[in-house]
């Protein structure tokens, strides 16, 4: 009868100790899925009106939770931020927030996610809409850190052939960005 005590307390603690160390690893598992998720990255971001000051070129991304793209594109973009975040301000504006609905009017913001240039004094250089390959947003944060992207007021500026539609932009307080004007 002692050996069956022994041998029972003794799975008992195996099982415990099994289920500490699974429970250790789902939360550091979690946490570093976290570190990559947009909520975490749009808390870590440079507030816009700092980042348009602080003479550092700066990417604004505008995006939302539940934007499919946005959630796949958002592991690269940590890397992204990872690697430039020390030469380039990188702002985070969530199109479901009303608070950014004057930006969202700016910059014409139709579609996510939608990602603004600014060079070192805050002045809008470019802007690109859906899915970037990462690959194409270092090559574009590397020719903004070094002032190859010229802006379309500048003579330099390559033009591309664009439609004469210009439609009306409202803004009023009921709007949303996803309302489409309803």
């Amino acid at each position: 009868m002692q050996v069956n005590f022994s041998v029972e307390r003794m799975r008992n603690l195996a099982i415990a100790l099994v289920s500490i160390v699974l429970v250790v690893a789902l939360s550091l598992s979690v946490r570093a899925q976290d570190g990559d998720s947009l909520t975490a990255q749009a808390t870590r971001s440079q507030p816009i009106d700092i980042a348009l000051s602080n003479g550092k070129p700066t990417l604004v991304e505008f995006y939302a939770d539940w934007c499919g793209v946005c959630q796949s594109m958002s592991k690269d973009l940590a890397a992204v931020k990872t690697e430039f975040g020390d030469r380039v301000n990188f702002a985070m504006l969530n199109v479901d927030n009303t608070k950014w609905l004057p930006e969202v009017t700016k910059y014409r913001v139709d579609g996510i996610p939608h990602f603004v240039f600014f060079d070192r004094q805050g002045t809008e250089i470019a802007q690109a809409i859906g899915e970037q390959p990462r690959t194409v947003l270092v090559a574009k944060l590397t020719d903004l850190i070094e002032g190859k992207i010229a802006t379309s007021s500048q003579p330099s500026a390559p033009k591309g052939e664009t439609s004469q539609f210009n439609p009306k932009v409202t803004n009023t307080p009921n709007d949303a960005p996803r309302a489409h004007g309803v």
